[in-house]
Protein backbone atom coordinates (compact mmCIF):
# COMPACT_ATOMS: atom_id res chain seq x y z
CA UNK A 1 0.00 0.00 0.00
CA UNK A 2 1.20 3.58 -0.89
CA UNK A 3 1.70 6.43 1.19
CA UNK A 4 -1.33 8.20 -0.16
CA UNK A 5 -3.47 5.13 -0.28
CA UNK A 6 -2.97 4.37 3.50
CA UNK A 7 -4.19 7.30 4.37
CA UNK A 8 -7.16 7.56 1.75
CA UNK A 9 -5.71 10.32 -0.03
CA UNK A 10 -5.42 11.42 -3.72
CA UNK A 11 -2.40 14.12 -3.82
CA UNK A 12 0.32 14.94 -1.15
CA UNK A 13 -1.41 17.36 0.92
CA UNK A 14 1.57 18.79 2.09
CA UNK A 15 4.06 20.12 -0.44
CA UNK A 16 6.12 22.99 -0.03
CA UNK A 17 5.27 24.02 -3.74
CA UNK A 18 3.02 27.07 -3.51
CA UNK A 19 -0.20 25.75 -4.99
CA UNK A 20 -2.78 28.48 -5.61
CA UNK A 21 -5.70 25.68 -5.31
CA UNK A 22 -4.82 24.58 -1.60
CA UNK A 23 -4.90 28.09 -0.43
CA UNK A 24 -5.75 28.55 2.49
CA UNK A 25 -7.84 31.74 3.42
CA UNK A 26 -6.00 32.97 6.87
CA UNK A 27 -7.57 36.60 8.66
CA UNK A 28 -4.38 38.13 7.91
CA UNK A 29 -4.00 36.86 4.45
CA UNK A 30 -7.28 37.49 3.53
CA UNK A 31 -7.31 41.28 4.82
CA UNK A 32 -4.04 41.27 2.57
CA UNK A 33 -5.84 40.18 -1.02
CA UNK A 34 -8.72 42.48 -0.40
CA UNK A 35 -6.23 45.46 0.40
CA UNK A 36 -4.41 45.06 -2.90
CA UNK A 37 -7.54 44.62 -4.57
CA UNK A 38 -8.51 47.86 -3.61
CA UNK A 39 -5.60 49.85 -3.50
CA UNK A 40 -5.08 48.84 -7.46
CA UNK A 41 -8.49 49.87 -8.44
CA UNK A 42 -7.86 53.14 -6.60
CA UNK A 43 -4.66 54.08 -8.68
CA UNK A 44 -2.17 54.17 -6.51
CA UNK A 45 0.88 53.58 -8.06
CA UNK A 46 2.94 51.44 -5.29
CA UNK A 47 2.32 48.56 -2.78
CA UNK A 48 4.09 46.53 -0.55
CA UNK A 49 3.88 43.12 0.73
CA UNK A 50 6.27 41.82 3.19
CA UNK A 51 7.01 39.04 5.46
CA UNK A 52 9.32 36.75 7.25
CA UNK A 53 10.66 33.20 5.06
CA UNK A 54 7.89 30.91 4.64
CA UNK A 55 4.87 33.06 5.90
CA UNK A 56 2.95 32.52 2.52
CA UNK A 57 3.87 35.62 0.23
CA UNK A 58 4.92 33.79 -2.70
CA UNK A 59 1.40 31.87 -2.59
CA UNK A 60 -0.10 35.23 -2.31
CA UNK A 61 1.60 36.40 -5.36
CA UNK A 62 0.60 33.67 -7.62
CA UNK A 63 -3.26 33.93 -6.14
CA UNK A 64 -3.16 37.42 -7.77
CA UNK A 65 -1.34 36.70 -10.67
CA UNK A 66 -4.37 34.58 -11.33
CA UNK A 67 -6.84 36.88 -10.54
CA UNK A 68 -5.47 39.86 -12.57
CA UNK A 69 -5.08 37.14 -15.97
CA UNK A 70 -8.82 37.15 -15.92
CA UNK A 71 -9.38 40.45 -17.00
CA UNK A 72 -6.49 43.02 -16.87
CA UNK A 73 -2.34 42.92 -17.76
CA UNK A 74 0.10 41.47 -15.72
CA UNK A 75 4.04 41.33 -15.73
CA UNK A 76 5.53 38.91 -13.19
CA UNK A 77 8.79 38.77 -12.44
CA UNK A 78 10.53 36.75 -9.83
CA UNK A 79 13.75 36.90 -8.03
CA UNK A 80 15.39 39.60 -10.00
CA UNK A 81 18.90 40.14 -9.89
CA UNK A 82 19.56 42.46 -13.26
CA UNK A 83 20.15 46.33 -13.22
CA UNK A 84 18.00 49.34 -14.05
CA UNK A 85 17.80 48.61 -18.02
CA UNK A 86 17.31 45.14 -17.74
CA UNK A 87 14.15 45.60 -15.09
CA UNK A 88 12.47 47.96 -18.11
CA UNK A 89 13.28 45.46 -20.61
CA UNK A 90 11.68 42.22 -19.03
CA UNK A 91 8.76 44.29 -17.92
CA UNK A 92 8.05 45.13 -21.63
CA UNK A 93 8.78 41.40 -22.67
CA UNK A 94 6.65 40.49 -20.04
CA UNK A 95 4.02 42.37 -21.45
CA UNK A 96 4.33 40.79 -24.79
CA UNK A 97 6.57 44.00 -26.34
CA UNK A 98 9.72 43.24 -28.39
CA UNK A 99 12.77 44.62 -27.31
CA UNK A 100 13.61 48.34 -28.31
CA UNK A 101 16.33 48.42 -31.00
CA UNK A 102 19.65 49.23 -29.32
CA UNK A 103 20.45 52.74 -28.18
CA UNK A 104 16.41 53.33 -28.18
CA UNK A 105 14.20 53.76 -24.75
CA UNK A 106 12.09 51.24 -24.13
CA UNK A 107 10.46 53.55 -21.59
CA UNK A 108 9.23 54.91 -24.76
CA UNK A 109 7.59 51.15 -26.19
CA UNK A 110 6.13 50.67 -22.74
CA UNK A 111 4.41 54.16 -22.84
CA UNK A 112 3.24 53.42 -25.91
CA UNK A 113 1.60 50.22 -24.37
CA UNK A 114 -0.03 51.38 -21.11
CA UNK A 115 -1.40 54.14 -22.74
CA UNK A 116 -3.66 51.97 -25.14
CA UNK A 117 -4.27 49.08 -22.55
CA UNK A 118 -5.55 52.49 -20.47
CA UNK A 119 -7.96 53.41 -22.96
CA UNK A 120 -9.19 50.08 -23.50
CA UNK A 121 -10.10 50.15 -19.71
CA UNK A 122 -7.49 47.86 -18.52
CA UNK A 123 -5.57 47.51 -15.79
CA UNK A 124 -1.52 47.02 -16.04
CA UNK A 125 0.38 45.70 -13.04
CA UNK A 126 3.87 44.67 -12.65
CA UNK A 127 3.83 41.83 -9.26
CA UNK A 128 7.54 41.13 -8.39
CA UNK A 129 8.20 38.11 -6.26
CA UNK A 130 11.54 38.57 -3.61
CA UNK A 131 11.70 42.06 -4.57
CA UNK A 132 14.47 42.17 -2.28
CA UNK A 133 16.76 40.85 -5.05
CA UNK A 134 16.16 44.48 -7.15
CA UNK A 135 18.74 46.15 -5.31
CA UNK A 136 19.20 49.63 -5.73
CA UNK A 137 19.69 49.81 -9.29
CA UNK A 138 16.72 47.72 -9.66
CA UNK A 139 14.55 49.67 -7.10
CA UNK A 140 15.52 53.11 -9.11
CA UNK A 141 13.90 51.17 -12.64
CA UNK A 142 10.54 50.63 -10.34
CA UNK A 143 10.60 54.29 -9.30
CA UNK A 144 10.91 55.19 -13.14
CA UNK A 145 8.39 53.04 -14.51
CA UNK A 146 5.97 54.11 -11.94
CA UNK A 147 6.20 57.64 -12.98
CA UNK A 148 4.30 56.67 -16.55
CA UNK A 149 0.50 58.22 -16.02
CA UNK A 150 -1.57 60.53 -17.67
CA UNK A 151 -2.66 63.78 -16.16
CA UNK A 152 -5.09 62.12 -13.63
CA UNK A 153 -4.64 57.94 -13.70
CA UNK A 154 -1.26 56.31 -12.91
CA UNK A 155 -0.48 54.07 -16.05
CA UNK A 156 1.28 51.58 -14.16
CA UNK A 157 0.79 49.53 -10.55
CA UNK A 158 3.43 47.78 -9.15
CA UNK A 159 3.26 45.50 -6.18
CA UNK A 160 6.32 44.29 -4.60
CA UNK A 161 6.42 41.42 -2.39
CA UNK A 162 9.82 40.66 -0.53
CA UNK A 163 11.25 39.58 2.59
CA UNK A 164 11.51 42.06 5.88
CA UNK A 165 15.46 42.66 3.97
CA UNK A 166 13.44 45.08 1.15
CA UNK A 167 12.34 47.68 4.64
CA UNK A 168 15.97 47.80 5.20
CA UNK A 169 16.70 48.77 1.73
CA UNK A 170 14.19 50.84 0.92
CA UNK A 171 15.08 53.12 4.12
CA UNK A 172 18.56 54.13 2.15
CA UNK A 173 18.67 57.65 2.02
CA UNK A 174 19.19 57.26 -1.57
CA UNK A 175 15.57 55.39 -2.20
CA UNK A 176 13.34 58.27 -0.17
CA UNK A 177 12.30 59.00 -2.99
CA UNK A 178 10.74 55.60 -4.61
CA UNK A 179 9.94 54.88 -0.78
CA UNK A 180 7.43 58.18 -0.84
CA UNK A 181 5.61 56.33 -3.36
CA UNK A 182 4.65 53.31 -1.64
CA UNK A 183 1.03 54.07 -0.42
CA UNK A 184 0.16 50.78 0.53
CA UNK A 185 2.90 48.83 3.11
CA UNK A 186 1.35 45.14 4.22
CA UNK A 187 2.71 42.13 5.92
CA UNK A 188 2.41 39.11 6.11
CA UNK A 189 2.11 36.76 10.05
CA UNK A 190 2.17 33.41 11.17
CA UNK A 191 -1.10 31.73 11.79
CA UNK A 192 -2.64 31.96 15.14
CA UNK A 193 -3.14 28.75 17.28
CA UNK A 194 -7.08 28.06 15.50
CA UNK A 195 -5.69 28.46 12.38
CA UNK A 196 -3.05 26.20 12.27
CA UNK A 197 -5.11 23.89 13.30
CA UNK A 198 -7.84 24.44 10.70
CA UNK A 199 -4.81 25.00 8.02
CA UNK A 200 -3.82 21.41 8.72
CA UNK A 201 -7.68 20.32 8.19
CA UNK A 202 -8.01 22.22 5.04
CA UNK A 203 -4.96 20.84 3.28
CA UNK A 204 -6.19 17.14 4.32
CA UNK A 205 -9.50 18.32 3.33
CA UNK A 206 -8.59 19.34 -0.10
CA UNK A 207 -6.46 15.87 -0.78
CA UNK A 208 -8.72 13.76 0.25
CA UNK A 209 -10.40 10.52 -1.55
CA UNK A 210 -14.01 11.39 -1.90
CA UNK A 211 -15.97 9.69 1.05
CA UNK A 212 -12.95 9.63 3.36
CA UNK A 213 -13.29 12.09 6.07
CA UNK A 214 -12.26 10.07 9.23
CA UNK A 215 -9.44 12.11 11.01
CA UNK A 216 -6.11 11.44 10.29
CA UNK A 217 -4.22 13.86 13.26
CA UNK A 218 -4.83 13.24 16.50
CA UNK A 219 -5.85 15.60 19.06
CA UNK A 220 -2.12 15.44 20.71
CA UNK A 221 -0.03 14.91 17.74
CA UNK A 222 -1.94 18.58 16.56
CA UNK A 223 -1.42 20.24 19.42
CA UNK A 224 2.36 19.53 18.97
CA UNK A 225 2.65 20.86 15.60
CA UNK A 226 0.56 23.99 16.79
CA UNK A 227 3.39 24.72 19.70
CA UNK A 228 6.35 24.01 17.55
CA UNK A 229 5.66 25.01 14.24
CA UNK A 230 5.48 29.03 15.13
CA UNK A 231 2.24 29.34 12.54
CA UNK A 232 4.55 29.14 10.24
CA UNK A 233 3.17 27.59 7.28
CA UNK A 234 5.82 25.93 5.29
CA UNK A 235 7.14 24.81 9.09
CA UNK A 236 3.53 23.29 9.34
CA UNK A 237 4.20 21.73 5.78
CA UNK A 238 7.40 20.13 6.98
CA UNK A 239 6.71 18.46 10.38
CA UNK A 240 2.73 17.57 9.08
CA UNK A 241 4.35 15.68 6.16
CA UNK A 242 6.97 14.19 8.47
CA UNK A 243 4.66 12.81 10.63
CA UNK A 244 2.68 11.66 8.21
CA UNK A 245 5.52 9.57 6.89
CA UNK A 246 6.28 8.61 10.52
CA UNK A 247 3.11 6.69 11.16
CA UNK A 248 3.00 5.35 7.68
CA UNK A 249 6.12 3.79 8.47
CA UNK A 250 4.75 1.78 11.54
CA UNK A 251 1.36 0.77 9.96
CA UNK A 252 -0.75 3.31 11.80
CA UNK A 253 -4.03 5.04 10.39
CA UNK A 254 -3.53 7.75 12.86
CA UNK A 255 -1.08 10.02 12.92
CA UNK A 256 -0.50 9.71 17.17
CA UNK A 257 1.31 12.48 19.62
CA UNK A 258 4.36 9.94 19.56
CA UNK A 259 4.51 10.39 15.83
CA UNK A 260 4.62 14.14 15.56
CA UNK A 261 7.44 14.07 18.46
CA UNK A 262 9.51 12.04 16.56
CA UNK A 263 8.68 14.79 13.12
CA UNK A 264 9.75 17.50 15.37
CA UNK A 265 12.61 15.76 16.68
CA UNK A 266 14.06 15.29 13.35
CA UNK A 267 13.41 18.64 12.42
CA UNK A 268 15.08 20.58 15.25
CA UNK A 269 17.09 23.14 13.18
CA UNK A 270 13.36 24.51 11.87
CA UNK A 271 11.75 24.59 15.40
CA UNK A 272 10.66 27.58 17.05
CA UNK A 273 10.58 27.47 20.66
CA UNK A 274 7.05 27.87 22.16
CA UNK A 275 6.75 31.35 24.17
CA UNK A 276 5.44 29.89 26.96
CA UNK A 277 8.67 27.40 27.27
CA UNK A 278 10.61 30.86 27.81
CA UNK A 279 8.24 32.00 30.32
CA UNK A 280 8.26 28.87 32.32
CA UNK A 281 12.15 29.06 32.11
CA UNK A 282 12.25 32.71 33.68
CA UNK A 283 9.25 31.96 35.96
CA UNK A 284 11.37 30.37 38.87
CA UNK A 285 13.92 33.63 38.74
CA UNK A 286 10.89 36.06 38.39
CA UNK A 287 8.91 34.61 41.16
CA UNK A 288 12.41 34.68 43.21
CA UNK A 289 13.21 38.18 42.46
CA UNK A 290 9.78 39.26 43.16
CA UNK A 291 9.62 37.63 46.43
CA UNK A 292 12.89 39.27 47.73
CA UNK A 293 11.45 42.67 46.42
CA UNK A 294 8.37 42.00 48.43
CA UNK A 295 10.69 41.06 51.42
CA UNK A 296 12.47 43.93 51.46
CA UNK A 297 9.14 46.39 50.96
CA UNK A 298 8.30 44.54 53.79
CA UNK A 299 11.07 45.11 55.97
CA UNK A 300 11.57 48.70 54.95
CA UNK A 301 7.80 49.07 55.56
CA UNK A 302 8.07 47.15 58.87
CA UNK A 303 11.21 49.60 60.21
CA UNK A 304 9.47 52.46 58.97
CA UNK A 305 6.42 51.73 61.30
CA UNK A 306 8.57 50.50 64.33
CA UNK A 307 11.13 53.88 64.02
CA UNK A 308 7.92 56.06 63.61
CA UNK A 309 7.08 54.68 67.03
CA UNK A 310 9.66 54.99 68.81
CA UNK A 311 10.03 58.96 67.70
CA UNK A 312 6.66 59.11 69.55
CA UNK A 313 7.36 56.98 72.48
CA UNK A 314 11.10 58.85 73.02
CA UNK A 315 8.79 62.42 72.19
CA UNK A 316 5.83 61.31 75.11
CA UNK A 317 8.56 59.93 78.06
CA UNK A 318 10.05 63.72 78.68
CA UNK A 319 6.27 65.53 78.87
CA UNK A 320 4.68 63.00 81.07
CA UNK A 321 7.82 63.66 83.54
CA UNK A 322 7.76 67.28 83.38
CA UNK A 323 4.05 67.93 84.20
CA UNK A 324 2.42 67.99 87.53
CA UNK A 325 1.10 65.66 89.75
CA UNK A 326 -2.48 65.96 89.27
CA UNK A 327 -4.67 67.53 92.37
CA UNK A 328 -6.78 64.92 94.83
Amino acid sequence: MTYLAHFGLTDPPFTLTPDVDRYFPSHEHANIVASVDFALRQDCGIIKIVGDVGTGKTLLCRLLIRQLHETDCVAYINAPQCNKDGIIRTICEEFGLRPAADGANPLTDLNRFLVAQHEAGKLCVVVVDEAQHLGPDGLEAVRLVSNLETEKKKLLQIVLFGQTELDDLLAAHNLRQLNQRIVYSLATKPLSPGETKRYLQHRLRVSRRPGVEYEIFSAQAVRKIVRYSGGIPRIINILADKSLLVAFSEGSPLVRGKDAAEAIADSHHLIHRPPFAALRRLALPVVAALALLAALAGLAYGGRLLWQAHKSHGAAGPALAASPAPTP
